[in-house]
């Protein structure tokens, strides 16, 4: 079945607020095998929200709001739909004693007058509970068309979608086999987008009816399969099949499916093999230890770092010799080497990572451009380095140093 999302919000459209909901929404209908067409989003405003809603189900049969139920002023959803399906709001006496119930339970009582607002409803409306907040989610229909009213707050919308909202769309509006449309990411590394697809070229067909769709960002590219309204069975089927095929031929350049961070793949592998590492970092100013500790159990194989910005430290905490310094400058193969293989000395790991560069927006030659940066790996006495250029600003050359460099520890582990 196709429906429409419509979020609401005036710090939805300035920006100040992510719009997570709509990327919910989608996503979890999607599994479930109703297909969401159109995103809209509108401000607090009772005549925008009307036009936005009229047409919407001029369009559609069903049409799922968030946001705009809470007890402030700013919250005229639903008066506002109510309006539209000529209806009034009136007190709904179970779910106000529910409501006062539950404020009692965390020792609020009594409750706050502007909260009673939230136990008014569209006259007719089905109120669907909301167990994570005090505003319900609300069914209108009229004439065969059907608004659903969400809460905004992103942990209460999602907890109604899948415990409340997606049983009452497949009790009126599933028929038969589930029919779902599914999804199955693969993440690769060091790849630019145009060159993995030059990499993959007819794998469009190979996955058919599957489709394929190449994602970038800063970590990489994404490649994501997806399975259109198919029996669920089928679609699994057929995208553990295209998922299977797809890692073979990207070999080492895939490092997990879904949403797996390069960090955590690391971690993993680490322990795995009992190795320990430590880390020498210049241009990522400790970008690439927090990523390393931000994973949880790191401490099992993270000894520590150095966060060596200044030439003086690299040469005392990190045994960098003066001469290879002024000779070969901070960014070069000679220091990123010393680097890697300095902090290792020192902490006494098993591996050491060094990354140098220029992050920019100034410090760039001629011969070594911003965007240019050194990553050196040592391990059992060996050590490798890559140069890298990356674009950017200096944020974006930044974090793309630490993926590389959480990178090439993998792939030092991976062929070892």
């Amino acid at each position: 079945m196709d429906l429409e999302v419509l979020t609401i919000g005036n710090e939805l459209l300035l920006g100040l607020v992510q719009d997570t909901n709509a990327s919910d929404l989608s996503t979890t209908l999607a599994e479930c095998g109703f297909r969401v067409v159109r995103r809209t989003t509108v401000g607090d405003d009772a005549d925008e929200i009307i036009r936005a809603v009229r047409e919407a189900l001029d369009r559609v049969d069903l049409l799922v709001t968030t946001g705009g139920l809470g007890p402030t002023d700013d919250d005229i959803t639903k008066s506002a739909v109510a309006n539209l399906f000529g209806v009034t709001l009136e007190l709904d006496a179970a779910y106000l004693a529910d409501l006062e119930s539950r404020f009692a339970a965390f020792g609020r009582s009594p409750m706050p007058a502007s909260n009673r607002s939230q136990a008014m409803v569209p006259m007719g409306a089905e109120v669907i509970p909301n167990p994570r907040g005090s505003a319900p989610g609300l069914w209108l229909t009229k004439d065969r068309k059907n608004v659903v009213l969400l809460p905004g707050v992103p942990d209460e919308m999602r907890g109604i979608v899948r415990e409340e909202l997606v049983p009452r769309l497949s009790e009126r509006f599933g028929s038969g086999k589930p029919v779902v449309t599914r999804s199955r990411t693969l993440r690769v590394a060091s790849f630019g987008e145009s060159a993995l697809a030059d990499y993959l070229d007819g794998i469009q067909e190979e996955v058919a009816p599957l489709t394929l769709a190449f994602l970038p960002d800063s970590n990489g590219v994404d490649l994501r399969l997806t399975a259109w309204s198919m029996e669920a069975g089928t679609a699994d089927s057929l995208l553990r099949d295209a998922a299977g095929m797809l890692a073979e031929r990207l070999g080492e350049k895939c490092y997990g499916y879904g949403d797996v961070d390069m960090a955590s793949v690391v971690v993993d592998l680490l322990r795995e093999r009992k190795i320990s590492l430590a880390v020498a970092e210049s241009c990522t100013g400790g970008l690439l230890g927090g990523r390393i500790t931000a994973v949880p159990g790191s401490s099992d194989v993270f000894l520590g770092g150095v966060v060596a910005y200044d030439d003086s430290v690299k040469e005392r905490l990190l045994g960098v010799s003066r001469s290879a310094l002024q000779i070969h400058g901070a960014v070069s193969v000679e220091v990123a080497e010393a680097m890697a293989s300095g902090v290792a000395d020192r902490l006494d790991a098993g591996m050491g990572v060094a990354v140098t560069g220029i992050a920019g927006p100034a410090g760039g030659s001629e011969s070594k451009g911003v965007g240019t940066v050194f990553i050196s790996v040592h391990h059992v006495g060996k050590t490798s380095t890559v140069e890298r250029r990356f674009l950017g600003d200096r944020a974006l050359v930044r974090h793309r140093s630490a993926q590389e460099a959480l990178n090439q520890v993998r792939l030092c582990l991976t062929r070892s």
